[in-house]
């Protein structure tokens, strides 16, 4: 350890053996007596008293034994914790587009397409009626327009509705308002036999049975 004396600077190295000597021994140096103290050491516990100490278990006092869960509150802890099963299968969800709907459903999907074409589609984007582009002012009233306007609407919420990307609305112009209105204004579509102020549904294509790989049906009675 460094020390002064008299105006010079000495460092004293001693090792465990000349510190044990000089302990409790008067020491004297250029006319000063300094005292070199040893603290007395804690001799090490034996091994298998050491193994010993690390293996008890550490005491309870009544409290913390009296707030220690019992076995069975343990078992309804982890009763609790447990995922708990559903019951029976989850409902798959239901399908968006409107062949898919009836009765109230389908009436209030209908309704809301209606107000869409009318204040956002027609306005925007009908062009004028002609022989070669006819339209139907009752196109409610045509099964494959309501189905084909029903998904470009569907579209159109996707690809431009609040969290959809930059180029939405220009893929939705691309790949779903072009294709859709001219099948719809087609001189052969769906309005064909309709005239400005008049409409004429359209003949179905006609089929020898509804469900011709079914069952055959049954004898009528009496056969």
């Amino acid at each position: 350890m460094p020390a002064q004396a008299d105006g010079c600077r000495v460092e004293v190295r001693l090792d465990s053996q000349s510190l044990k000597a000089a302990a409790d021994r008067p020491v004297n140096r250029m006319g000063r007596t300094y005292v070199v103290a040893m603290a007395p050491t804690q001799p090490k516990p034996p091994r298998e008293s050491r193994t010993a100490m690390s293996t008890e278990a550490p005491e309870v006092s009544g409290e913390e034994w009296d707030a220690a869960p019992t076995e069975e509150e343990a078992d309804t802890t982890t009763d609790s914790a447990a995922p708990q099963e559903k019951e029976g299968p989850l409902d798959p969800p239901r399908p968006h587009f409107i062949l898919y709907m009836d009765g109230p459903e389908y009436a209030q999907n209908l309704r809301q397409l209606t107000l869409w074409t009318h204040h956002v589609l027609l306005p925007v984007y009908g062009r004028e009626v002609t022989s070669n582009a006819p339209w139907c002012s009752r196109w409610w009233e045509h099964p494959e327009v309501v189905a084909q306007m029903h998904g470009l609407w569907l579209a159109w919420g996707e690809l431009t509705g609040p969290g959809s990307g930059m180029c939405g609305p220009a893929n939705w112009h691309r790949d779903y308002l072009i294709p859709v209105m001219g099948a719809l204004r087609d001189p052969n579509g769906p309005f064909a036999a309709c005239k400005p102020g008049a409409h004429r549904a359209m003949e179905k294509p006609p089929v020898d049975a509804v469900d011709p790989f079914g069952p055959p049906p049954p004898p009528p009675p009496g056969a």
